[in-house]
């Protein structure tokens, strides 16, 4: 990615962050990148005021059909992780395009085109004019961000980094001995926010001494540093304990599904021992949970507690919860203040014309060519109550002509590139 400055945002409403507003405003952020974790960065930089531009292959990137796909065809997750960004479709094979980009990233040396310091983004090295090394010389106060897969350079993704580090194990069904991987990539996920948060200290840095920065990371590494923190490395170090998959129990503490009377699926996690006592004495439960306290010589008000005899305590809570509907175990568990929710599928987030979207400040209407009219999330982070609206992604090579045009090419050189396959 590269960041440099820009000319005045377009207006935006009263509930939704302008442009010229947004902490990154006047930057903008050349992105090189596919899949989850890069693209997700450039999209959290836009949402916070920059000018993203996504380079492609003149085709399109090869994530560009990835399902989920809309009845036209357009992948709409590719269209999710691109919402606002301008679009640059590129033969980065030739010198010539891979120039091009270097002038965006470094700029042109003219008065026509300054970035003001560059930052690039990429999820590989392919390309030697393109790496640090090959930028930095022309540019000393770039912001280069590297994402790979392992530390050593090797290839990754979020479901194959899931398999080595451990976490399918404990993910499935209770007593099951098939790992599962989880269907959200996680490590994606916290990759392109890491380097997204990386980027945002390079520019800080870059404001108070004037140098660039080199930032790599790797999506094993995030999945390892994430597994370190949560405690899982160490307790399998220190204890020995090999533990297995425990299905919807929330390790630690107590928290399960349950059904309804009326068939409703929940989940309630009880953290405080307030939250306990709370919903005990609402389900008429007291006196009977003190019995089976002192029948396992346990003390409840202890969170570990809860945990270690979870089957007890959900047989308990299981039969209070299966005579008793939906609407009456709502009044309980909200008057106790214990978390929970009712189980939804996606159909059920878009039934009854998406109500419940319409509902929910953060989506809004969005028209993205390729897939028609649907309601989109904007952005979830709101600064001084507003927030950034949903955008539509860019067709391939949408903006190739008004982006090199901001370098300074004419018409007639523009016209040759197009002639010549450098640029679609």
């Amino acid at each position: 990615m590269t960041i440099r400055p820009q000319g005045a945002a377009p207006a935006a409403s009263a509930n939704t962050v302008p442009d010229r507003h947004g902490p990154l405003s006047g930057l903008r952020v050349v992105e090189i990148s596919s899949y989850v974790a890069t693209p997700l960065c450039g999209m959290t930089l836009h949402q916070l005021g920059a000018d993203v531009i996504r380079i492609e292959p003149l085709g399109g990137a090869p994530d560009r059909t990835r399902l989920p796909r809309s009845a036209q065809g357009a992948s709409l997750y590719w269209n999710g992780l691109n919402q606002g960004k301008r679009a640059l479709a590129v033969d980065m094979s030739r010198s010539q395009g891979r120039e091009l980009v270097r002038d965006l990233i470094c700029g042109t040396g003219s008065s026509v085109d300054d970035p003001g310091g560059a930052i690039a983004l990429a999820n590989s090295e392919r390309y030697h004019d393109l790496t640090y090394d090959g930028l930095v010389e022309r540019r000393p106060d770039l912001v280069y961000a590297l994402l790979s897969g392992r530390r050593d350079g090797g290839s990754a993704v979020d479901y194959t980094v899931q398999a080595s580090t451990g976490f399918p194990t404990l993910t499935g069904p209770k007593d099951s001995v098939v790992p599962s991987n989880g269907v959200i990539p996680a490590w994606d996920i916290a990759a392109g926010l890491y380097l997204a948060t990386g980027i945002l200290a390079g520019v800080h840095g870059r404001r108070e001494t004037g140098r660039g920065r080199h930032l790599t990371i790797a999506l094993e590494d995030v999945a390892l540093s994430l597994a370190g923190a949560l405690g899982y490395i160490a307790e399998s170090q220190l204890s020995g304990v090999q533990r297995g998959p425990s299905g919807n129990d929330v390790f630690g503490t107590f928290g399960r599904d349950f059904i309804t009377a009326d068939g409703v699926r929940f989940m309630v996690v009880v953290l405080t021992d307030r939250h306990w006592h709370r919903l005990l004495d609402g389900m008429g439960l007291v006196d009977a949970m003190t019995a089976v306290e002192k029948a396992v010589g346990a003390d409840f008000s202890e969170e570990a507690e809860r945990y270690r005899c979870r089957q007890v305590i959900g047989a308990l809570l299981g039969d209070w919860f299966e005579r008793h509907s939906w609407s009456e175990a709502q009044v309980v568990l909200s008057t106790s203040r214990a978390l929970h929710a009712p189980y939804r599928s996606f159909d059920d987030l878009a039934a009854d014309g998406a109500a419940l979207l319409r509902a929910n400040p953060l989506f809004a209407e969005l028209e993205q060519p390729g897939v028609g009219r649907y309601l989109a999330p904007g952005g979830p982070l709101r600064i001084d109550d507003r927030q950034v609206p949903p955008a539509p992604a860019p067709r391939v090579g949408e903006h190739s002509d008004e982006v090199l045009a901001g370098l300074g090419l004419d018409p007639d050189r523009l016209a040759a590139l197009h002639r010549d396959g450098v640029i679609g």
